[in-house]
């Protein structure tokens, strides 16, 4: 009974020990202060075992069996996430398993401009390095099926701003938060819309927005530019814009509209078709929809571009030309 004891005694010394060699490590830098930082990732579905591995492979020094034991000691195993990673000078390991559990992953962003088409946005996630390009192999049609979008066209339909992911991200992530938020704004100033307007759903004021945002060379004019396009829907007018004519053009637009583009017919061509274009022709910001929604109080037809950046409107067509005049010829 003696023997038992002791060896009892023993095991509990040894044990004690082994957890105390073990907090001690735990705490203790696995790199060396002033050495270079190391960048691993953990793929979706590992376990803390292969985490461990990989975390190895990556170069940081630490044996992947004491990391797997102090997770599953800490009751951490089955909390670790996947991502990419960036481990500074001096983690010690139980720092290092904290920010796996945290998912303190790097951070990516990619700035989607206000005025852009579909087209570009496409074009700047499927160039960003730190993004997953699973939507590369799908047609626009198949894009929008998969975020559930109730329109056709995927223009105007996705929020321009700037996006934290981390990386190794889904590009079908970014996708998703723009369309949402897009939907959100919609559906917020839509609410907030003043009386009257020409307008029969949110749809058509994210068209109209669309236009706003291309034609709007100085912030502060943008509600009377609003005005001019939805006193000229109001009065069965032709809009007349040359955005939505390049639009229509697509890839043979080289910089330049000409007389002939503007007598050549498409749908988008508003100087061939009474009312709004089919779709958005960009991707407006929240200010361009807000505008459309609540345009400045005038009677004006008709603006043309100063030259500086401004615009001089125009409640008739004689004092418009004029204006041409002045500022254009």
């Amino acid at each position: 009974m003696g023997l038992i004891k002791k060896l009892f005694a023993l095991l509990l010394l040894l044990v004690g020990g082994a957890a105390g060699a073990l907090f001690y490590w735990a705490n203790e830098p696995l790199i060396e202060t002033g050495g270079k930082p190391i960048e691993f990732t953990i793929p979706a579905g590992s376990g803390v075992r292969s985490a461990m591995r990989q975390i190895q492979r990556a170069g940081v020094p630490a044996e992947p069996l004491l990391l797997e034991v102090l997770a599953r000691g800490s009751g951490r195993a089955n909390r670790i996430k996947a991502g990419s990673y960036r481990l500074a000078p001096s983690v010690s390991p139980l720092a290092l398993l904290q920010i796996l559990v945290r998912g303190d992953t790097i951070q990516e962003s990619l700035t989607i401009i206000e005025g852009w088409t579909f087209a570009q946005m496409r074009a700047e996630l499927s160039k960003h390095e730190g993004l997953k390009k699973d939507s590369q192999s799908l047609e626009d049609s198949q894009l929008l099926e998969r975020l559930g979008a109730e329109y056709p066209h995927p223009e105007g339909l996705f929020y321009p701003d700037t996006y934290k992911f981390s990386r190794g991200s889904s590009d079908l992530q970014i996708f998703e938060q723009a369309h949402w938020r897009m939907k959100k704004m919609l559906e917020e100033e839509w609410a907030k819309r003043v009386e009257d307007l020409p307008y029969k759903t949110p749809y058509e004021a994210l068209i109209m927005a669309s236009i706003i945002e291309k034609e709007t060379g100085l912030a502060t004019e943008r509600d009377k530019i609003a005005a001019v396009f939805v006193n000229r829907l109001k009065r069965g007018m032709l809009l007349q814009t040359d955005p939505t004519v390049i639009y229509g053009m697509g890839a043979n637009f080289d910089g330049n509209i000409r007389k002939q583009d503007l007598l050549t017919d498409t749908p988008y061509n508003t100087y061939k078709r009474v009312g709004l274009p089919p779709s958005p022709i960009a991707l407006p910001g929240r200010a361009a929809l807000q505008a459309a929604l609540n345009p400045a109080k005038t009677n004006d037809l008709y603006f043309v571009a100063r030259g500086d950046g401004t615009s001089q409107f125009s409640e008739n067509l004689a004092d418009h030309n004029k204006a041409v005049n002045q500022y254009q010829r």
